[in-house]
Order: C-alpha cells, then sequence, then structure tokens
C-alpha cells in the first residue's frame, strides 16, 4: 500500500509524501527504499543513514523541518503503531482449511463455524471449540475442553481434561496446560503419597504462552491466568498460582505453588518464587530475583533473597568495595589491637595489699 493508505490503517497523520509505495517492514539499518522503519532513540537522529522509504518516529520528536526532508509516521505510542504495520504487511490474512481427515475427534465435540484443525489432532469427547480456531498438526485435547473464538494451538501442544481457555490465545508448540501439580504427603515410613490434583486451568481471553511452558492443574480449585497475560518460552507455573490481567513473565520464571501474582506485574528472565508468596499489583522482579517473601505493589525488586531495587544496588556497591577496603580495615584493627594492649595493664584493677 502507499504511505498514506498504511497511515489511514493505522490511524496516523503522514508527514512527507503519501504516494510513496510501502512493501513491507525492515529494520533501521537495512530496511530496502520501499520499506517502513522504527526511528526511536538514537536512531532518530541518524534518520540520513537509513535507505527506509519512510519512518515512524515519537509524535513529540517531530520538527518542523522534518516534513520536508524525511517521510514520517509520528505516533503517540511508536512501539505499538509498529507492531499493527507488520500486521498490516507481512500477516496473511487466516484461511479455513477445514478439518483434515487424519484427526481423531470424539463423536460429541461442538466445533465452531470456519475451523483448521491439522493432520494427526486428537480431541476428547465433550470438548468444546469456537468459531475460526485454529489447531496444528499433533495436538492432543482432552475431554471437558473449552476453547474460545479466535484461538490459535500450535503443534505439540497439550490440554488435559477439563482445562479452559479463552478467545484469541495463542499457544506455542509444546506448552503442556493442566498436568497435576507436585503434590505429595510424606508417610511414617517416608515414602510419598501422591495427593490427587483434582482442580483445573482457566486461561482468560488474549492471553499467550510461549513455547515448552507449563501450567499445572489445581489441587483443588483452578489455576488462573487472567486477561491479556504474556508469558514466554519455558515458563513453568504451578498448581493453585493465580496471574493477574495484564501481567508478563519472561523466560524460565519459576512459580511454586499458590502464589498470586497482581495485575500488570512484570517478572523477567529466571525469577523463581516460595509457595503461596504474593507479589503486589503493578510491581517489577528483576531477572534471577529470588521472591522469598510477599512484596507490596508498584515498586521494584531484585536480589537473592529479595529486597528493593535501590538497596540491592547499594548492597551492591558496598561489597564491590570491600576487596579494596580490606587492607585498610586490617590495618586499622591491627592499631586498635595494639593500643588496647598497651593500655591493658593500667586498666586492670590492682589486688589490694593486705595487713599484717
Amino acid at each position: 500500500m502507499t504511505l498514506g493508505e498504511l497511515a489511514a490503517a493505522l490511524g496516523l497523520s503522514c508527514l512527507g509524501n503519501p504516494q510513496v509505495p510501502i512493501l513491507g517492514v525492515g529494520e533501521f539499518e537495512t530496511a530496502p527504499p520501499t520499506h517502513l522503519a522504527l526511528a526511536l532513540g538514537s536512531r532518530r537522529d541518524r534518520l540520513a543513514t537509513s535507505r527506509a522509504a519512510a519512518f515512524i518516529v515519537a509524535a513529540e520528536t517531530v520538527t518542523e523541518a522534518d516534513a520536508t526532508r524525511y517521510n514520517l509516521l509520528p505516533a503517540t505510542y511508536p512501539k505499538v503503531a509498529f507492531a499493527r504495520a507488520i500486521a498490516l504487511l507481512h500477516v496473511p490474512p487466516r484461511q479455513s482449511l477445514g478439518i483434515a481427515p487424519e484427526a481423531t475427534l470424539a463423536a460429541d465435540v461442538v466445533i465452531g463455524d470456519s475451523p483448521t484443525i491439522g493432520p494427526h489432532v486428537v480431541i476428547g469427547e465433550g470438548s468444546r471449540l469456537g468459531a475460526r480456531v485454529t489447531i496444528h498438526p499433533g495436538v492432543v485435547i482432552g475431554r471437558h475442553v473449552t476453547i474460545g473464538d479466535d484461538t490459535t494451538i500450535y503443534p505439540n501442544v497439550t490440554i488435559y481434561d477439563g482445562v479452559r481457555i479463552g478467545a484469541r490465545c495463542i499457544l506455542h508448540a509444546g506448552v503442556v496446560i493442566g498436568a497435576d501439580g507436585y503434590g505429595y504427603a510424606r508417610d511414617a515410613d517416608g515414602t510419598h503419597v501422591k495427593i490427587p490434583q483434582v482442580g483445573t486451568v482457566v486461561i482468560e481471553d488474549d492471553v499467550e504462552i510461549g513455547a515448552n511452558s507449563t501450567i499445572d492443574r489445581a489441587t483443588l480449585g483452578e489455576t488462573r491466568i487472567g486477561r491479556g497475560v504474556k508469558i514466554d518460552n519455558l515458563v513453568h507455573i504451578a498448581h493453585n498460582c493465580t496471574i493477574g490481567e495484564d501481567s508478563l513473565l519472561a523466560a524460565l520464571v519459576g512459580l511454586s505453588g499458590g502464589v498470586k501474582v497482581g495485575r500488570r506485574v512484570t517478572m523477567a528472565g529466571q525469577v523463581g518464587a516460595n509457595p503461596q508468596v504474593e507479589i503486589g499489583e503493578g510491581a517489577t522482579i528483576a531477572g534471577k530475583t529470588g521472591i522469598t517473601k510477599s512484596v507490596p505493589p508498584g515498586e521494584t525488586y531484585a536480589g537473592m533473597p529479595i529486597t528493593t531495587l535501590r538497596e540491592w544496588k547499594r548492597e551492591r556497591i558496598y561489597a564491590a568495595r570491600l576487596p579494596y577496603r580490606l587492607p585498610d580495615i586490617e590495618a586499622r584493627l591491627t592499631a586498635v589491637e595494639t593500643r588496647l594492649t598497651a593500655l591493658l595493664p593500667a586498666l586492670t584493677p590492682q589486688p589490694a595489699e593486705s595487713e599484717d
């Protein structure tokens, strides 16, 4: 489409030549003269170094001279506009391919309009799939599973019995939803007795789950993933956890049983959490943090054990300085010890003289 057509589709104004043809979206450094690029930060000051035909920029950075020099799409949320441009120019429209003859569906499965169900998909009895679902090859869906409209499930995903998945969700390859929670009780002779995991998993609308992530079913009740949550690859969420709406969990996050995560929490890579802790709304957890206790909302945390990011930085500064201060500390302690040794006789009480 032309730059003007693209601007209209994105709801943006167009500065420069609206007739410039735009064939795709490219990286700032390598985009050809037919592509759109994103220019933020230092790249905003280097537009002349890129061969791109046009740029999405932050609206507040546009100057009066820009329209005469470059083709620009100013946006209040440039990354959002960039994402939507990629969707318009690179993501082909969905086509319904029907149900592959190699798929195995129970007789009472209910499927909405315009499905795509690939070869070797297995769907158990009593399950219900919404309209326009896309199920890629090798997916196994258990009994009495519910999947909402427009959800896409990529190859080799396993969804256990009784799981409920909302609309417009994306489950990437290898995801496992609803496996048993890790629950055992130790008997008098030391053997481990399995606690039956008879709860379920509920995944609300607009959730995306990365490849090979796992979400365990609840012991009783439910494990719940809130609307709009985005989960990276290789994340483990244990039984009876609750993840609040619009939270972000990066790769290798591991949550123990019963953890409660508030709305719009960000958890960076390799964060781990002890059982039953609560993370307040809007909190940010830095990478490799060990959440050993519940934390209030709205703060940034780091370290093991967990503390505020400010306190963690202070501790790291002191720890880094310590090796360089040890000789001075040792010399000062030696001087104090020498002085005390010299003063000790004068400070020691003398025995009283006895009378004849």
